[in-house]
C-alpha cells in the first residue's frame, strides 16, 4: 500500500510524481520498500513504509546512533581506543580486515570506518564492545521498535538460526528526520552524526545523478538486497528511503537513481 499526504488537490504535477513513483516501486522486482519526506512541505510517499527489510549495512545508521547517543550521556568517549582483535575481522567492505597486525581505534574512527566506507569489521568490534543487548535497549528508547540488531555481521550461525538485523523504512526515516531537525539527543549529537553521514564514500545510488546536491546517507547491501537512506539537500530538503529484499540489484539501483533525481530536481 502507499499514502500521499499534505499534496494540493490541484498540484497536478505533484500527482502524477507520486504515480510515476509507485508505478515504479510496484514494478521492480522482489519485496521493496519506501519512505519520502519532503522537509519543507511535509508532503509524503510511502510504500511498504511499516514493512521490516533484512538491514544489511543501514543497520549500521542506528548503531552510529546510540553510540553517540551513550557519549552524550557521558558512558563512553569518542576518544577511547579500543584493540581490532583478529578475530573480529571480518570480509567485505572496510579497510581494517586488511591489517596485518591488531590495531587499536578509538570510537570515533570507528564509526567514522564503519559509515563513510561501511566497515564491517569496524562495525562488529562497535557491537562487541556495547553488547547487541543494550544496542537493542537504545533502539527502543530511540523510538526504534521494529528495527532489530539481532547479531554480528558475517555470522553465518547465527544466521542459519533465522537471526536477522532488521529496519522499517518509516522507522529510519523517523531517525533521520530527527537528525536533520536537529532534535536526536540535541543538535551537537544531530550534527555530529550528521557530518558522518555526509562523508558517505558509496555513492552509486542516491547521489550518483546529484553531484552538486549534499546528501547524508547510509547504502546496504547483500545477495538481493540494495538499500539507500538519508536526507537529501535540495532546494525543498527531503528524506528518502529505499530498502529491498531479493531484488534484481542492478535495475533496482537504476529505480533508486532515477527516483532520488526526479524527486530532487522537481
Amino acid at each position: 500500500m502507499y499514502i500521499c499526504n499534505k499534496y494540493n488537490s490541484t498540484n497536478l504535477e505533484g500527482t502524477h510524481m507520486v504515480n510515476i513513483v509507485i508505478d515504479r516501486l510496484k514494478s521492480s522486482k522482489g519485496k521493496i520498500g519506501f519512505y519520502y519526506k519532503n522537509l519543507v512541505t511535509n508532503e509524503e510517499i510511502s510504500f511498504n513504509e511499516n514493512e521490516t527489510f533484512f538491514a544489511a549495512s543501514v543497520i549500521k545508521l542506528p548503531i552510529l546512533a546510540a553510540v553517540f547517543s551513550e557519549v552524550s550521556k557521558g558512558n563512553a568517549s569518542l576518544s577511547e581506543l579500543i584493540k581490532v582483535k583478529n578475530n573480529d575481522k571480518v570480509p567485505g567492505c572496510g579497510a581494517l580486515y586488511s591489517f596485518t597486525d591488531e590495531p587499536a581505534a578509538d570510537l570515533q574512527t570507528l564509526c567514522n570506518l564503519m559509515i563513510t566506507i561501511s566497515d564491517n569489521t569496524a562495525t562488529n568490534v562497535l557491537i562487541k564492545h556495547f553488547t547487541i543487548e543494550k544496542l537493542s535497549e537504545k533502539f527502543m528508547k530511540m523510538g526504534l521498535k521494529n528495527t532489530k540488531l539481532k547479531r554480528l555481521l558475517f555470522d553465518r550461525d547465527a544466521k542459519q538460526r533465522g537471526m536477522e538485523n532488521l529496519f522499517t523504512p518509516k522507522e529510519i526515516g523517523m531517525l533521520l528526520e530527527q537528525i536533520y531537525n536537529r532534535t536526536f539527543v540535541n543538535a551537537k549529537v544531530s550534527e555530529e552524526i550528521e557530518k558522518i553521514l555526509l562523508e558517505q564514500q558509496i555513492n552509486h545510488k542516491i547521489p550518483s545523478r546529484l553531484p552538486n546536491i549534499r546528501i547524508a546517507h547510509k547504502t546496504g547491501e547483500d545477495d538481493g538486497i540494495t538499500h539507500d537512506v538519508g536526507v537529501v539537500y535540495a532546494d525543498e530538503p527531503f528524506i528518502i528511503v529505499f530498502a529491498s529484499n531479493e531484488t534484481d540489484v542492478h535495475e533496482f539501483e537504476k529505480v533508486i537513481r532515477d527516483i532520488s533525481y526526479e524527486l530532487a530536481v522537481r
